[in-house]
């Protein structure tokens, strides 16, 4: 990538901030709406965090080109329905895939998937990632795109004064979008 942002020719579109965060045996997954080109905000209300699967038992959120995201999340669906709605074994089958398919091997995605029971991230290199629990609690908190760090540091300030991970994730997002210029705060949240 060149200094203005360039890659192989192309403008690239710059991320966002998606956090998940599973405390009290809750789960949830917050993410904002803005989508960049370069210096440009281009859309500041995408829906980056849905719920996929049977009956939407499960949650999802993606940093990174939309349409890869979408492709993502398709094969994950699939992925669900092929092993009866197992999260953790659907994604382990799915980072298979994406780290060895031809065409999969280059879309250029981050997720964050949970169900009731489980809280993930997804990369490209085959990496499915269960965050640690945070210091001397109960919780596991998680963050991707160029507000993440932001809003995991946040968090895991936040995590030892707040019981509720929805109050905390909206916290920290309010943080990330206050500091990460490709972060905004209008922020869609999903909680199982």
């Amino acid at each position: 990538m060149n200094n203005d942002g360039a890659s192989h020719g192309l403008i690239q579109w710059h991320g966002t901030t998606i956090i998940g965060v599973r405390k009290g045996g809750k789960t949830v997954i917050a993410g904002d709406g803005q989508v960049s080109m370069g210096n440009t905000v281009m859309k500041p209300n995408a829906r980056k965090v849905r719920r996929i699967g049977e009956g939407g038992k499960v949650i999802a959120g993606f940093a990174g080109a939309t349409a890869d995201a979408f492709t993502l999340f398709e094969r994950l669906e699939r992925k669900l329905e092929q092993y009866r709605g197992q999260l953790m074994r659907a994604a382990v089958e799915l980072a298979k895939d994406w780290r060895t398919d031809k065409y999969l091997r280059n879309l250029e995605a981050l997720m964050i998937v949970a169900d009731a029971d489980t809280l993930l991230v997804l990369t490209g290199n085959g990496d499915v990632l269960e965050p640690e629990g945070a210091a001397g609690g109960d919780s596991q908190i998680t963050a991707i795109g160029s507000g993440g760090n932001y809003a995991l540091a946040a968090a895991r300030a936040i995590d030892a004064y707040e019981s509720d991970a929805e109050t905390i994730a909206r916290k920290a997002m309010q943080v990330a979008a206050d500091i990460c210029v490709f972060t905004n705060d209008r922020v869609t949240v999903e909680t199982i």
